[in-house]
């Protein structure tokens, strides 16, 4: 029977492995067309049409609502001035978080080319959502630098859920994913300048806390039934390291324009302070995060892994708690404890929030950035209830302080678990477990076997 089929007991694949499609397999036998798993018709039945009537509607959107703001210095200070940090915001976004989770062996072209794929898609979203209040009042959305930017991060926050499944979704659920979550963080961001009045750079940089609780709690409800143990291609090597350690690199050294480019050009002297504390911060995080790892090593070896998300620890603190920090010794203790809380969270949270909580983080997005952004919020009560006169001041600040928290929290755990919810419906095609953390999947290699 088997020689009838056409098979041979030598040869790559079985006539019907597991996970292909009955109708792809009788094609397969008929000779018509290659053997196809599941996942193939995913992507021409799912993907193609859902970005084709997205960018659509994005240019149709553009195209009646949305124009370039022309109110600019004739002398064009304000873009030459401007142009430099949204160069360093945008290879942040794209170069530095697309090479930061290339440390998988076999996900490389997945985490950089879908990095790029959420981030276009969510930047151009977040332009509409935070344009619409300009929209009601004028008819018009206008477009300048720093809209731009401000789109940049707030899809920053997409990108750091993104880590928490990462190769275990497929591109249609990450497209979703940073749709929805930068509706939420704009809605967040609505939220607490409305009702709590909160300045637009503080809110914005509590990206990390918003992020990163949406991504646990997006994998938490994602979770699969075999992810208590290792997946079987969820490893990384020398080469797939080195490539994840330039993307620290990247974030590293822009990471000072990342948080000081929403500080108003009118006070040259906070912008100029908000740079110097990041440095400052992200050194101290650096040299601290390398000799925790030398130190919580069995071996007293540096961990590459470990070491490049802990030494960005310091620049997410002190980027949260940038408008109360006032010396320089206030960002070097920030970075020094954020290093440490860091590596010791990347040490024993990501097991034991998997074994006790079912929650399996890719990229430990916990320790690498909720950590540090709650440590900032921290750091930024703290400072202000010092630099305060009285003790009424004090408590009305940590009265609103705690709830810019709690609300951010809560809006992003409603947001998590609506996204949550939709994405377990079996319409977008999940890969399966052996299919996880693969490029070959998703991408095309002509010179491998289909089924490898």
């Amino acid at each position: 029977m088997l020689v009838h089929l056409g098979w041979h007991p030598l040869s790559r694949a079985p006539p019907f492995e597991q996970g292909a499609t009955c109708s792809g397999w009788k094609r397969s036998v008929q000779g018509s067309c290659p053997m196809a798993p599941q996942y193939a018709p995913s992507l021409r039945s799912r993907l193609a049409p859902l970005l084709l009537f997205l960018q659509i509607g994005f240019v149709v959107i553009f195209a009646f609502c949305i124009e370039i703001e022309s109110n600019i210095k004739a002398d064009g200070t304000t873009f030459s001035s401007f142009y430099p940090e949204f160069q360093d915001v945008n290879a942040m976004v794209i170069l530095g978080f697309g090479f930061l989770c290339t440390f998988l062996v076999r996900y490389g072209y997945s985490a950089t080319g879908f990095n790029l794929l959420v981030a276009v898609m969510a930047i151009q979203w977040a332009i509409i959502l935070r344009g619409m209040e300009s929209w009601y009042y004028r008819g018009k959305i206008r477009v300048d630098l720093r809209s731009l930017v401000v789109a940049e991060m707030c899809t920053a926050s997409a990108l750091i859920s993104i880590g928490a499944v990462l190769g275990k979704t497929n591109p249609v659920h990450l497209v979703l994913i940073g749709l929805l979550e930068v509706s939420g963080f704009v809605l967040n961001e609505w939220l607490l300048q409305v009702l709590l009045k909160v300045p637009t750079e503080n809110s914005i940089m509590l990206l990390h806390v918003f992020g990163a609780f949406f991504g646990l709690t997006l994998t938490w409800i994602l979770f699969r039934e075999g992810s208590l143990q290792p997946f079987e291609k969820e490893k990384f090597d020398r080469q797939t390291g080195l490539f994840s350690m330039l993307g620290s690199l990247f974030l590293w050294m822009f990471w000072p324009s990342f948080n000081s480019v929403l500080v108003d050009n009118d006070f040259p002297w906070r912008k100029l302070g908000a740079v110097c504390s990041t440095y400052l911060a992200l050194a101290v995080s650096a040299v601290t995060a390398s000799a925790m790892s030398m130190l919580s090593s069995p071996r007293g070896k540096l961990n590459p892994i470990r070491m490049q998300s802990c030494i960005l620890a310091g620049g997410v603190a002190v980027g949260v708690s940038m408008s109360a920090v006032r010396q320089p010794w206030e960002a070097m203790t920030i970075g020094f404890t954020a290093a440490v809380v860091s590596t010791a969270g990347s040490q024993c949270l990501k097991t034991h929030m998997l074994l006790a909580f079912e929650c399996h983080d890719t990229c430990a997005v916990l320790s690498t950035h909720g950590l540090p952004g709650l440590l900032g919020w921290l750091a930024h009560l703290l400072l202000q209830i010092k630099a305060c006169d009285d003790h009424t001041t004090a408590i009305r600040f940590a009265v609103f302080h705690i709830c810019t928290l709690l609300l951010t929290i809560a809006v992003s755990l409603s947001m998590a678990v609506l996204t949550g919810f939709l994405l377990k419906w079996n319409l977008w095609r999940p890969p399966q477990d052996k299919k996880c953390f693969d490029d070959q999947a998703f991408w095309e290699f002509p010179h491998l076997a289909v089924n490898k």
